[in-house]
């Protein structure tokens, strides 16, 4: 019988090693996987490289694991929001390395990893320092940039529900960059607010199918990133 449930967080990230790359979901708040985030802080895995839209806020989720020390690169898009302290303090004094990536370029990175495509050609960057030694050509008399697939060993995301099978529906546009980190991991590892039953979740409604999904977590009252950055909360909890 398929079976993907794990009982803790903690179990389903209980592999993560040194020297991972681990996408995580989220836009800001939206589809943030806080309780998957935790557990590998709680893990110690270190020197990871992280692929996600920002870098997170105030001193939880995506920003509790960078203030840990343990990624030592960032691929992502909004390194610095309003109420990122952590990250740009950590990237002045040289304690992480950042790719800097397009939003639109980074979710066709990811996507291009899960669909077996190496590389790909967008105009996004021309003329600027992100398009700095990387390989250019011209289609129909303008230039274009190649940017190459982004794989990662894990995929840390969040999901509404989910069955035993892997089978996964999302929250409206928490639903971000999941179903593409989905696909280009190797091991996909998701927070489910509810899982049920094989049959329970109407076919149709299926985003992300469970051949890409290995593990699922049942997190039933997961964290308000919003309101623990404004409770200025740290994780570990002090």
């Amino acid at each position: 019988m398929i079976n993907k449930v794990f009982h803790t967080a903690a179990e389903a990230v209980a592999d993560v090693f040194n020297g991972a790359t681990v996408m995580i979901s989220g836009f800001g708040e939206a589809g943030s996987p806080v309780e998957l985030i935790h557990a590998l802080v709680d893990r110690g895995a270190r020197n990871l490289t992280i692929v996600s839209n920002n870098a997170g806020s105030g001193h939880v989720g995506l920003a509790a694991l960078i203030e840990n020390r343990q990624v030592s690169k960032i691929i992502c898009s909004f390194p610095r929001t309003l109420i990122s302290v952590v990250f740009p303090e950590l990237y002045r004094s040289g304690g992480i390395e950042l790719e800097l990536v397009p939003q639109g370029t980074l979710a066709e990175r990811i996507r291009a990893g899960g669909a077996g495509i190496p590389a790909f050609y967008t105009r996004t960057s021309v003329g600027t320092p992100l398009a700095e030694g990387k390989e250019e050509r011209e289609f129909g008399n303008q230039h274009f940039v190649m940017e190459k697939a982004i794989q990662a060993d894990f995929a840390l995301v969040k999901c509404q529900t989910a069955d035993r099978y892997g089978n996964l529906v999302y929250n409206k546009t928490a639903r971000n960059f999941g179903p593409v980190m989905c696909m280009a991991a190797k091991t996909t590892i998701v927070q489910a607010k509810k899982i049920v039953e094989p049959g329970e979740i109407d076919p149709e409604c299926v985003v992300t199918p469970g051949i890409f999904v290995k593990r699922v977590v049942e997190i039933s009252n997961p964290a308000d990133e919003s309101k623990l950055v404004a409770e200025e909360r740290r994780y570990p909890w002090k």
